[in-house]
């Protein structure tokens, strides 16, 4: 233990009284370390960015198929819509099947209409409107 602090203070090893071979063992043992760290960091980096690149493929996922069941719920409305209202057309005029059949396709075209609107393809009516030059 003596012997230690001894070689702390004049910087040899106690055998070879050179401190210069000392502090190029230290420097050697801190490269090692440093590149050991380097790959460590590599290594947790890419694990941090696969698991980032999961969570953001998940939600991307997760909102395609939100906007798919949004999509389909907009056709599906429209089409039940207006078969119920032909429906209740021929229930109360005792026009059938002709109520059910119009109001059927009417629904079937409006729901196509709002599929498109909800999808980007079409402009909204109120947009057009607000900005009328804006198709010219």
């Amino acid at each position: 233990m003596a012997n230690d602090t001894q070689n702390d203070r004049d910087g040899s090893d106690g055998k070879s009284g050179n401190p210069l071979s000392n502090d190029a063992a230290l420097s050697a043992r801190l490269g090692r370390l440093d590149q050991r760290l380097s790959t460590l960091k590599a290594g947790h980096k890419a694990e941090t960015d696969d698991a980032e690149r999961q969570d953001n493929n998940a939600t991307a996922r997760a909102s395609a198929l939100a906007r798919g069941f949004r999509l389909s719920s907009e056709l599906v409305a429209g089409v039940v819509v207006g078969a119920a209202i032909g429906w209740g057309i021929d229930y109360a005029f005792s026009t059938s099947p002709w109520g059910l059949i119009v109001f059927f396709l009417l629904g079937f075209a409006a729901g196509v209409i709002n599929l498109m609107r909800a999808a980007g393809v079409v402009s909204d009516v109120h947009e057009r409107l607000k900005d009328p030059d804006r198709d010219q």
